[in-house]
């Protein structure tokens, strides 16, 4: 008997190694285009408006707070990290301008940076730039004062 399971076992270990030897990996990977080349060849919209005029973003991550819809988008910069903060009401997704926001962020290292976030008009939403940022994890608490109310939201982004 063991002599019947050693030659099934060297048949189908000769039988991977022969279609292995057919399929080539290089013929393969040299018709996939690399991901550098996909994604400058993509056209990607700056925004998408749904029925409900919300923004549509790949890469922020929402937070639904009572009345307000808050989106965190990041970007890696040579000095630091661009952050975009959409700001918007939660019924029917209108910007709000005139609010004052505020980041507290954990480093990955443990330590506290605050940033006050300013509104880009034309862009119709907040924006701060944090520097000198490691690598890592980074947890922050968004403050933001509108009309009265405090909402608070919370947000995590690894550089």
């Amino acid at each position: 008997m063991k002599f019947h399971n050693h030659n099934l076992l060297s048949l189908i270990i000769f039988s991977f190694l022969i279609i292995a030897g057919c399929n080539p990996s290089n013929e393969v990977a040299e018709n996939l285009p690399n991901s550098e080349e996909t994604a400058l060849n993509q056209t990607i919209p700056e925004s998408e408006n749904n029925e409900d005029n919300s923004v549509v973003s790949e890469e922020g991550q929402v937070v639904e707070v009572g009345n307000y819809h808050l989106e965190l988008v990041t970007f890696p910069e040579n000095t630091g990290v661009h952050l975009d903060l959409y700001l918007q009401t939660g019924d029917n997704h209108e910007t709000i301008p005139n609010a004052d926001v505020v980041g507290d962020i954990q480093l990955p290292d443990g330590t506290e940076k605050q940033v006050t976030f300013t509104y880009d008009a034309q862009g119709e939403h907040y924006t701060a730039d944090l520097s000198d940022t490691p690598s890592g994890q980074y947890q922050m608490k968004t403050t933001v004062q509108s009309e009265g109310e405090v909402v608070n939201g919370r947000f995590s982004f690894e550089l």
